[in-house]
């Protein structure tokens, strides 16, 4: 997952605005007691998940993938007011430290948390989507795309964590037999190929594909 010198890749969050005390909090958190704590999006990550946010300034965010809720969090900051983060996982084992965090934020009360399969969830979702934040199972990136595109407003923007999959989308024998890296390598060949919207890829941590709906 990492790919610039450790050095550099410190360097870089060292210049980048801090995350707060609450995500500092649940970053310690999630890597005392959580399996898999890579998963977590983190500082510099976390960032730039904020920046989007605020530039786009989103009525609704969807987001697809909450692991423990730091992604989230950050998404929620550039939220205009009233708005909202609807959040979905399939995972209900750490429903509850979540949902702490989401309670201690500065604005609780735009959570829309949600529990269960997404594929099952999305298509009942009726109001309009400003941004999407894909972090979910690789398989159904594609999918998850063609849910929510017609959903969103022209300027609505999806984000894609992980396409580059420690860059393995890279590696002939890992597209040969491995079906998470083929289904990113098809969903980053997909964006590139779909006329309705403009894309670019970004290096940062694990890869992020940046869509924006013409």
């Amino acid at each position: 997952m990492d790919f610039l010198d450790p050095k550099l890749s410190a360097y870089a969050e060292a210049h980048t605005t801090p995350e707060s005390e609450l995500q500092q909090a649940l970053n310690r958190d999630t890597y005392a007691n959580v399996l898999i704590p890579r998963m977590l999006s983190g500082h510099l990550q976390g960032r730039v998940l904020s920046m989007f946010s605020k530039m786009v300034q989103p009525n609704v965010i969807l987001e697809i993938g909450t692991y423990t809720g730091y992604s989230a969090l950050c998404l929620s900051e550039g939220l205009k007011p009233g708005g909202k983060i609807i959040t979905l996982d399939i995972n209900e084992e750490i429903e509850d430290m979540t949902r702490s965090y989401f309670e201690k934020a500065p604005n609780p009360g735009c959570f829309d948390y949600r529990i269960g399969n997404a594929l099952d969830i999305i298509p009942t979702i009726d109001e309009p989507i400003d941004l999407v934040f894909i972090d979910a199972d690789k398989e159904n990136y594609s999918t998850y795309f063609d849910m929510v595109i017609d959903k969103m407003p022209s300027g609505g923007i999806i984000i894609a964590d992980n396409v580059l999959w420690s860059g393995k989308v890279i590696d002939p024998k890992q597209l040969e037999k491995d079906e998470e890296t083929q289904a990113l390598d098809a969903f980053n060949k997909k964006m590139n190929a779909d006329s309705r919207v403009e894309n670019v890829l970004m290096p940062i941590r694990d890869g992020l594909m940046v869509v924006r709906k013409k």
